[in-house]
């Protein structure tokens, strides 16, 4: 079988990139890493939101060649069911998908005023009314998790699609100095200080690209 190759775009900025390389490690899959580089064109439009099509992450796998973030997390899922990376129970499994699927779809506006930089980080940040429901929607969403599932991720003792697709989001919050309540905080500790945000974080740090468009403050 041909190793898998998993082909992403810059990890400082790509926040697509970041979910599909979590779950393909937290799937147990070996794979390749191939990276796009951010001066192509395409790249640059999608990373700064001015493109509709998502072009990263993209796994190819045994013959199958899959793209976007929830559609591999399901392809994951199925070909790996071992690897937990849905709930074991149906109901938590449908609330998984479901808040998993609103991240893929939604929170424009929180991903427009607060793009991810792991390079960057703000003693303070004044957020725009207009992202400010999505951040409160967020809490909300977590809270209900960690209540309903009893943590330290959002449905329980194991990462699940869910946490991958929630991530960059805890990223943000860091880099923007958002505040947050104590299990929200709490929360986003246990993604960043979780090993495969580690290694991430590690070599977004030791990249050399820097886009000027995502690193100003607005």
């Amino acid at each position: 079988m041909t190793k898998a190759t998993l082909t992403i775009s810059s990890k400082n900025y790509s926040s697509w990139s970041l979910r599909g390389w979590l779950l393909c490690r937290m799937a147990g899959l070996e794979f390749e890493e191939k990276r796009i580089d951010i001066d192509d064109p395409e790249q640059r439009q999608e990373l700064l939101l001015l493109s509709p099509s998502v072009l990263v992450p993209r796994l190819t796998h045994d013959g199958v060649t899959v793209w976007d973030t929830l559609a591999i997390a399901e392809y994951l899922a199925e070909t790996m069911p071992d690897a937990g990376l849905l709930p074991a129970d149906r109901a938590a499994r449908a609330h998984c998908r479901a808040v998993s699927g609103e991240m893929h779809s939604g929170f424009h506006n929180l991903r427009s005023a607060l793009p991810m930089s792991l390079k960057a980080r703000h003693k303070s940040f004044k957020i725009f009314s207009g992202a400010r429901p999505d951040v409160e929607r967020i809490k909300t969403i977590w809270s209900e998790c960690l209540a309903a599932y009893g943590g330290p991720f959002m449905f329980g003792s194991s990462p699940t699609v869910a946490d991958a697709m929630y991530a960059p989001v805890c990223t943000r919050f860091r880099t923007y100095a958002v505040e947050l309540e104590a299990p929200h905080a709490g929360y986003c500790e246990v993604i960043l200080d979780w090993s495969l945000m580690q290694e991430w974080t590690r070599d977004a740090l030791a990249e050399p690209e820097d886009i000027i468009e995502l690193d100003v403050e607005f």
